[in-house]
């Protein structure tokens, strides 16, 4: 596991996809690392509240889905509670079994 990673974002907080979801929080990939779909390491971006295109940050939980192939990770600046993760990530994890697994030194500090 790769805990501090480099984020390029694709869709930037404010984005709509073509299912009209808007990104309330910014969302990338980790260039290099593949993920279980076969396409580059997915990434939730808490923290910024604004839209942009690139970031870094610690990787402080895994996103795992029990009906897809593939994980997301989610960094940031501060340690993050389960039930607060699940709120930041509701606008897509709603569609999938979901449960977030907290990494053991979500301690950012």
């Amino acid at each position: 596991m790769h805990r501090h990673v480099d984020v390029i974002i694709d869709r930037a907080l404010g984005y709509t996809d073509s299912y009209g979801t808007t990104y309330p929080i910014n969302y990338g990939f980790v260039p290099g690392i593949i993920g279980g779909d076969g396409e580059e390491q997915d990434v939730y971006v808490l923290d910024v509240d604004k839209p942009i295109d690139r970031c870094s940050g610690k990787v402080i939980a895994i996103i795992h889905r029990r009906d897809d192939n593939e994980t997301k990770w989610v960094i940031a600046k501060r340690p993050y509670t389960v039930k607060e993760i699940e709120e930041q990530v509701h606008f897509i994890e709603q569609y999938f079994d979901s449960y977030v697994e907290l990494l053991v030194d979500n301690d950012i500090s």
